[in-house]
């Protein structure tokens, strides 16, 4: 099967990401990012692990595919993301010149690829990044859904009241 185009393997590739993070005890958000049908960079959620704010999946990955083009423009690419980006993540996405990202389910608290806003797609920025929404969506929901009820517990377990 050809699997330049097929988005629900590639959002495979980045769920199994995600998993790396679950692994870890981070939130399970993962990202890859595809050039002529190969993942140049990948990236798992890790701002608990590292203690830096910055270290979001997309640009663990966008720093891993800009060493491996030796180029901070990504043209060509597709990143795939678990969760759509948040305001950080847009940026750097609209910064590398992702020409697309395909993202799995909505972030309804920080979500700007248009949810709370399109960063990706603001007219006025030089770049604009095309948006393929939901790739397998119900997967990658419920990876977060599981990791938060699976922390709520675990903090009503441990905390005697």
């Amino acid at each position: 099967m050809e699997q330049e185009h097929n988005h629900e393997y590639w959002m495979r590739q980045a769920i199994a990401e995600a998993l790396k993070a679950q692994e870890l005890g981070e939130v399970p958000i993962g990202a890859v990012i595809v050039h002529h049908n190969e993942i140049i960079g990948r990236g798992y959620n890790l701002r608990e692990t590292t203690k830096d704010g910055t270290a979001h999946a997309e640009i663990v990955a966008i720093r891993q595919a800009s060493e491996h083009l030796d180029a901070w423009r990504l043209l060509d690419c597709r990143l795939y993301v678990t969760l759509e980006p948040c305001p950080m993540c847009a940026g750097a996405i609209v910064q590398s010149r992702v020409p697309q990202i395909i993202y799995g389910t909505t972030d309804p608290k920080a979500g700007c690829a248009g949810t709370l806003m399109n960063l990706l797609q603001e007219p006025r920025f030089n770049h604009q990044t095309e948006v393929i929404p939901n790739v397998l969506q119900s997967d990658c929901s419920s990876l977060l859904t599981d990791f938060f009820r699976q922390l709520r517990k675990k903090t009503k377990g441990g905390n005697p009241a």
